[in-house]
C-alpha cells in the first residue's frame, strides 16, 4: 500500500511540474481583411492601430504601404504585382514604417525603390536602413550655398551656375535633351568627390538602358547608383521612388558628410502616378484632376536637398528635378509648382533644338537664384556682361527679321551675338573644365572672334584650347582664387597671339 501511494505521489508531482513548465502564453497579432482590389491599390478593413506609411503584407507576400487612414478602412498603395490578390485575403501590418537599405554597397548598383537589385547581382550588403519619408533638415542646420557644382557645360556654368546644395529644375518639351544634360552633369563629376544618384521614374526600359550604358561606358558607375521604376510598375512604387532615392542619398550627406547629386527623371510621371493613386482611393480631384496636396508632396521631397553646417556633417544634397512641358507651356500646373519650389530653372527650347543649337537652353527663360554666389570668381570677369549682351542680341535678331535697315553699331552687335551663340554650342559627352571655359569666354568677350566665319568658330575653339594647355602656365589658377590683373593681362596676350597664329596658318593654307 505504501508502495502504491508512493508511486501515485510521484506521478502527481511529475504532472504538476510538467504543467508548470508548459504554461501557455498566447501572442496576439492584428490581422485585417482585404475589402476590394483595384489597379495598384487595395482597401483593407480591421487594422485599427496601423500608422501612416506603415508597411503591410497582403495576401501572398504582396507589400503595400498605408496611404489613406479612414475611420472604416485603410487605403493601401501596393508596391508589387497584385496578381492573385482578392477580397477576403489577410493583411498583416509590420509595425514599422516603410524603409530602404542604405550604405556604400549601393554605389555602382541598379536597384528598385525597395533596394532590390535589378542588375542581376546579389542584394547589396547594407547594414543600415532609413525611412522613405523623413523630415527635411531645419533651417538652423543649413549653411549658405557657396561651392560650385560644375556641369562642364559652358552655357550652364557661365550663365546659369549651379551650387552644391541647390535645387535646379530642368524643364522642356519631349525630346529636347533634358536627360542628356543631367547625364552630362553626372559624367562631369568623374574626377571629383561627388556621389551621384540617377532616379528614373516611369521611363521606357530602352531609354533607361541607354542612359545606364552611357554612365557605365564612361566610368560614371564608380561613383553613381541608379534607382529605377519602369512605366508599367505599380503606381505606388512610382510614387515612393524619388523619396526612396533621396533617403539613400541622404545617408552619404548626413552620415558621411559627402556631396551628393541626385537627378529625378522625371517628376511629371511621378505626379501622374500620385494622381492615379489618389483617384483610385476616391480623393477629391482638383486642378487637372490632381489632388490638392500635389504641391506638398513635391515640396517635402525637394526641401530635403540642402547644404548642412559643418557641425552637422557639412554634406550637401543637390537636386536636379526634371519636368516635361507640353507645347512650351511652362505655366501648366506641375511645371509652375516646381518652378516656385526650386532655386532656378534650366529651360530647353524645342525651337533651338530644331535649329541645331545644342544644348537647346533658352538663356532668357533660364535662371539660377543661388548658384551665382558659388560661381568661381574668374567667371565674373568674363561672363558678367555676357548674359545681357546675349539677351540684347536675341531681341535685335528678332527685330532684324523684319528687313529693317540696320545701322553699323546694330550690325556689329548682331555679328558678335551670333558668335557668342555659336561658341555656347557644345557636343554631348565633351565637358570642359572651368579654366577652359574662362579662356573661351574671355576670347569672345574681347571680340577676338568677331571677324571669323561662324562655321569655323568650333575649329578656332579647339585650336585655342589645345595651344593654351601647352603654353599658358597659369591655366590651372584661372578657376581657383580670383585672378589678378597680371594674370588677366598675360591671358589676353596669349589668347590674341594664338588667334593671330591661327589666322596666319589658315591664310597660308
Amino acid at each position: 500500500m505504501d508502495f502504491l501511494e508512493k508511486n501515485i505521489n510521484q506521478a502527481l508531482y511529475a504532472h504538476e511540474k510538467g504543467r508548470k513548465n508548459m504554461e501557455y502564453s498566447p501572442k496576439s497579432r492584428e490581422v485585417g481583411r482585404v475589402l476590394s482590389v483595384a489597379r495598384g491599390v487595395a482597401q483593407v478593413q480591421g487594422l485599427g492601430s496601423v500608422r501612416s506609411e506603415e508597411l503591410i503584407t497582403l495576401g501572398n507576400n504582396i507589400p503595400g504601404m498605408a496611404l489613406d487612414l479612414l475611420p472604416d478602412a485603410i487605403g493601401v498603395a501596393l508596391l508589387g504585382d497584385n496578381t492573385g490578390l482578392k477580397a477576403g485575403d489577410e493583411a498583416v501590418p509590420s509595425g514599422t514604417v516603410l524603409s530602404v537599405p542604405v550604405g556604400d554597397a549601393l554605389i555602382g548598383r541598379i536597384v528598385d525603390p525597395l533596394g532590390n537589385p535589378l542588375d542581376g547581382g546579389p542584394a547589396p550588403e547594407t547594414f543600415e536602413r532609413r525611412t522613405v519619408e523623413s523630415e527635411a533638415p531645419p533651417i538652423l542646420m543649413r549653411a549658405p550655398v557657396d561651392t560650385p557644382m560644375a556641369s562642364g557645360i559652358k552655357v550652364i556654368d557661365a550663365l546659369i551656375p549651379i551650387g552644391r546644395g541647390q535645387r535646379e529644375l530642368i524643364l522642356g518639351d519631349r525630346q529636347t535633351g533634358k536627360t542628356a544634360i543631367a547625364l552630362d552633369i553626372i559624367l562631369n563629376q568623374k574626377k571629383g568627390d561627388v556621389v551621384c544618384v540617377y532616379c528614373a521614374i516611369g521611363q521606357r526600359s530602352s531609354s533607361v538602358a541607354r542612359g545606364i550604358d552611357t554612365l557605365r561606358n564612361h566610368g560614371a558607375m564608380d561613383y553613381t547608383f541608379v534607382v529605377v521604376v519602369e512605366g508599367d510598375a505599380p503606381s505606388g512604387l512610382q510614387y515612393i521612388a524619388p523619396y526612396a532615392a533621396t533617403s539613400m542619398a541622404e545617408y552619404f550627406m548626413a552620415q558621411e558628410g559627402k556631396d551628393v547629386l541626385i537627378v529625378y527623371d522625371d517628376l511629371t510621371r511621378h505626379a501622374q502616378a500620385y494622381r492615379q493613386l489618389s483617384l483610385l482611393m476616391r480623393r477629391p480631384p482638383g486642378r487637372e484632376a490632381f489632388p490638392g496636396d500635389i504641391f506638398y508632396i513635391h515640396s517635402r521631397l525637394l526641401e530635403r536637398s540642402t547644404r548642412l553646417k559643418p557641425e552637422h556633417g557639412g554634406g550637401t544634397l543637390t537636386a536636379l528635378p526634371i519636368v516635361e512641358t507640353e507645347a512650351q507651356n511652362i505655366s501648366a500646373y506641375i511645371p509652375t509648382n516646381l518652378i516656385s519650389i526650386t532655386d532656378g530653372q534650366i529651360y530647353l527650347s524645342p525651337v533651338l533644338f530644331q535649329k541645331g543649337i545644342l544644348p537647346a537652353i533658352d538663356v532668357g527663360k533660364s535662371v539660377s537664384r543661388v548658384g551665382g554666389r558659388a560661381q568661381p570668381k574668374a567667371y565674373g570677369k568674363v561672363s558678367g556682361d555676357l548674359r545681357l549682351t546675349y539677351s540684347q542680341f536675341q531681341e535685335l535678331e528678332a527685330f532684324a527679321r523684319f528687313g529693317t535697315r540696320l545701322d553699323q553699331d546694330t550690325r556689329k552687335r548682331i555679328e558678335h551675338g551670333l558668335r557668342v551663340r555659336e561658341l555656347l554650342k557644345q557636343d554631348r559627352l565633351s565637358p570642359l573644365t572651368a579654366a577652359q571655359q574662362v579662356v573661351i569666354l574671355w576670347a569672345v568677350s574681347l571680340g577676338l572672334l568677331n571677324d571669323i566665319a561662324l562655321e569655323r568658330i568650333a575649329e578656332v575653339e579647339g585650336y585655342l584650347l589645345t595651344r593654351m594647355e601647352e603654353s599658358f602656365e597659369s591655366m590651372s589658377r584661372l578657376a581657383q582664387a580670383e585672378p589678378n590683373d597680371e594674370i588677366w593681362g598675360e591671358l589676353e596676350k596669349v589668347v590674341m597671339q594664338h588667334i593671330r597664329n591661327w589666322r596666319e596658318a589658315n591664310a597660308a593654307a
